[in-house]
């Protein structure tokens, strides 16, 4: 017998090509909104809230008041689930530090729409590929998501994490190596450092890794710079991902370089915290409705990551906005007018020549001096400071100290080639071993 409360079979989620031009692409989300503002009725939170009232089409969901991180965190564990606990198939919780945790929770039928999302790079994930998963698994959706759609496609599944001892960049640069891996799925610094790795155990990134032919990135701001230099050091493709332990993926970039969001299976907003206002594009933080979520419905949940939305063609002809990813306002320092961002001192940090071996960096604003320390190979220190400093001179009208460094003075050597294993614990000891180390396990 079919469950009504189910969402429509995984045949007639869209495919990109299902939609000709952004009026289909609106057409498509209004057909869905109804079953979404359903399962949010199954939702104690939206049960709750504004006595219930949940809006009838695209015009009562805009007057709806967004839905908040605060809200998640106040209705944690479980106030947001929408279906019976025996329909989960995993639950998670955000990166956010301290304080109440941020839940999300999927039903096998969730996974199913999460995983083909993931899984729409443009590059392809196919049976012969040997992907090294390089996100954490514990709690955080990163991991799971790339293994499930991995595995949706047939691919073997290396799963690395990155909050492992079992994991030291050296095993990262063995396993690249020794077991041919042909994609990876990270943050854009890890690549930097598994560069860095490489490099300390005498190979040649861009040389001696051949099977490698895309690194999937996300989960920080990326400079088109920093891709463009992770591009060149490994000699392969870089493809962006973008989303959240909430959503899943959000947007995945085309052919032809663009981030789009996957606003056939989400209603996305851009909302001004400052005047408070929400519209269809522009520059502001991301509200995202999902349309084909199931365990935990979520109406206008602003995401709080600041982007900037366009409706505009495309040689890819997928029909969907394209997005750019700003970070969040940690992510930005002021001085009077000026307003410095990490992503723009990125794009000054990479914006120096190749050839002089900057991959690191971290600067700090004092007063209206930026100081800023790089890593730089010793022929091009003297170079590479005075570039900096014209620069940030040239962008942001401010003097800046820029030191340049020897490498690892950053990022410590040891970091880059110390070995690692993961003790099981231990209680009986010899009388010349350590028992300081009993019941550790780590």
């Amino acid at each position: 017998m079919t469950d009504p409360c189910r969402p429509d079979d995984a045949d007639q989620r869209p495919r990109i090509g299902d939609w000709k031009g952004y009026g289909d692409l609106a057409d498509l989300q209004d057909a869905r909104l109804a079953a979404t503002v359903a399962a949010a009725a199954r939702s104690p939170f939206y049960q709750r809230r504004d006595g219930g009232r949940l809006p009838a089409d695209r015009a009562g969901l805009h007057a709806l008041a967004l839905t908040t991180k605060q809200h998640l965190r106040q209705a944690y564990p479980f106030g947001m689930l929408a279906v019976d606990r025996s329909r989960l198939a995993t639950y998670h919780e955000s990166s956010g530090s301290g304080g109440t945790p941020t839940a999300s929770y999927y039903t096998e039928t969730d996974w199913a729409d999460l995983a083909e999302r993931y899984a729409r790079k443009w590059v392809g994930i196919y049976p012969s590929d040997t992907f090294l998963v390089r996100t954490p698994y514990a709690l955080m959706i990163t991991g799971h998501l790339a293994q499930a759609a991995a595995r949706l496609h047939g691919a073997t599944v290396v799963p690395g994490d990155n909050r492992t001892l079992a994991m030291p960049y050296s095993r990262v640069v063995r396993v690249l190596r020794d077991l041919a891996v042909t994609l990876t799925w990270s943050l854009p610094t890890d690549t930097l450092l598994w560069a860095a790795a490489a490099e300390a155990a005498g190979h040649r990134p861009d040389q001696d890794f051949p099977a490698l032919r895309a690194l999937f990135v996300g989960g920080e701001p990326l400079s088109a710079a920093r891709r463009d230099r992770i591009a060149r050091i490994w000699n392969a493709r870089v493809v962006e991902e973008y989303g959240a332990t909430e959503t899943g993926s959000l947007a995945g970039e085309c052919p032809y370089g663009r981030l789009h969001l996957w606003a056939d299976r989400n209603i996305f907003e851009v909302h001004d915290p400052r005047s408070g206002r929400t519209t269809g594009h522009g520059r502001g933080q991301l509200v995202v409705t999902p349309l084909y979520r199931e365990a935990m419905p979520l109406l206008r949940y602003n995401i709080e990551d600041d982007v900037e939305v366009a409706y505009e063609p495309c040689e890819c002809d997928w029909w969907l906005p394209t997005v750019r990813v700003l970070g969040r306002s940690g992510f930005v320092c002021r001085t009077g007018a000026v307003e410095i961002t990490q992503l723009g001192v990125e794009e000054l940090v990479f914006g120096l020549p190749a050839g002089y071996g900057v991959m690191f960096w971290r600067a700090r604003l004092v007063g209206e001096l930026l100081r800023i320390e790089i890593e730089a190979r010793e022929r091009y220190r003297e170079a590479a400071a005075d570039e900096l400093v014209a620069a940030v001179r040239r962008r942001y009208g401010l003097d800046a100290e820029v030191s340049a460094r020897a490498p690892g003075e950053l990022v410590p050597h040891a970091l880059l080639t110390a070995g690692g294993d993961v003790l099981k614990p231990r209680g009986l000891y010899g009388p010349d071993e350590d028992w300081d180390k009993a019941l550790q396990y780590y």
